[in-house]
């Protein structure tokens, strides 16, 4: 790769999953947040993954992944087991119980970036410890818009050293559950303002089925989720989600008020295709005209 042809990166998790829902269990299945990240982004431009995997990683996951265009070479190989998690999905297809996680290799991963990365503008920190993401914001030199996502389980064990990373971040994406943990709030609008206090200039507060709002010192913007008829598999959607929206910053190359609020709405749509298969099948079958098409009917639904 050229020197600053890399526009984004994205550090998270690679997994080997095993997932149970009301019709099908599926074992050994490519996941982490790091591969639904960087699939969706691909849509808009090429992303690198920063990640570890172990010696049982399969040749044909990274095969299948590549094919998306996903720059691999900030991804370390490690003697021992990939990253490895079990869970199972309620009837209602949105809540889950963990059955198994095995950290493996990730347990000792200490991200390094491959000097093509580190002028890139963009930066998503996916969900891993507050450390590591720490530890490689700071190698990030050309960094101009951070995003971080994270998870309720940081917040309870780690939130001063959470608290120090989204400092230093631009955008934080967080659950409807998490913005209340860490703000100490109820009220959607009370948890932004607080979490907007800790220093990101936008706060994108994820609701599951019920979409997302954005907000930001200049207004609020509520997304709807797009209602797609039959979920196959959420898991990897709000990875799914975080990338695709990082990606398309990443294609506009600049940061606005109206690009935020077109990534949104292309982030809930390329979402949407991935919840209806396993894994990264969806989006292996999916085109660009396919995305337009339903971002078409997307823009009919909230128009008024």
């Amino acid at each position: 790769m050229k020197k600053n042809d890399m526009k984004l990166w994205i550090v998270g998790s690679i997994g080997i999953d095993d997932i149970k829902t009301r019709t099908e269990d599926r074992k050994d299945l490519l996941g982490g947040s790091l591969p639904f990240c960087t699939a969706a982004a691909s849509f808009f431009t090429q992303a690198g993954a920063v990640g570890i995997v172990g010696s049982d990683f399969p040749e044909s996951f990274a095969a299948r992944w590549g094919k998306f265009g996903t720059d691999l070479s900030g991804v370390q190989h490690a003697a021992g087991k990939t990253f490895r998690w079990a869970g199972a999905y309620d009837e209602n297809m949105i809540e889950r119980e963990t059955l198994k996680t095995e950290l493996g290799v990730f347990a000792d991963f200490k991200p390094k970036l491959p000097a093509a990365y580190k002028q890139a503008p963009f930066v998503l920190l996916g969900n891993i410890q507050p450390e590591l993401q720490m530890h490689v914001l700071r190698q990030a030199k050309g960094a101009k818009f951070v995003a971080l996502d994270t998870m309720n389980l940081w917040i309870d064990i780690a939130k001063p050293a959470l608290v120090k990373v989204i400092k230093k971040v631009d955008l934080l994406t967080v659950n409807d559950g998490e913005a209340r943990m860490l703000s100490g709030k109820w009220n959607m609008r009370e948890c932004a303002d607080e979490l907007l206090k800790m220093g990101p200039s936008y706060v994108i507060i994820k609701r599951g089925e019920h979409g997302a709002i954005l907000f930001s010192k200049k207004g609020i913007f509520v997304a709807p989720a797009f209602p797609v008829e039959k979920v196959v598999d959420p898991t990897g959607a709000g990875d799914s989600y975080a990338g695709t929206f990082m990606g398309y910053l990443a294609k506009r190359g600049r940061v606005s008020e109206k690009a935020l609020r077109e990534a949104l709405l292309y982030a809930s749509v390329v979402a949407s295709f991935g919840v209806e298969g396993f894994s990264l099948e969806c989006f292996e079958k999916l085109t660009i005209a396919k995305i337009e098409r339903r971002m078409k009917q997307m823009r009919k639904m909230i128009s008024v």
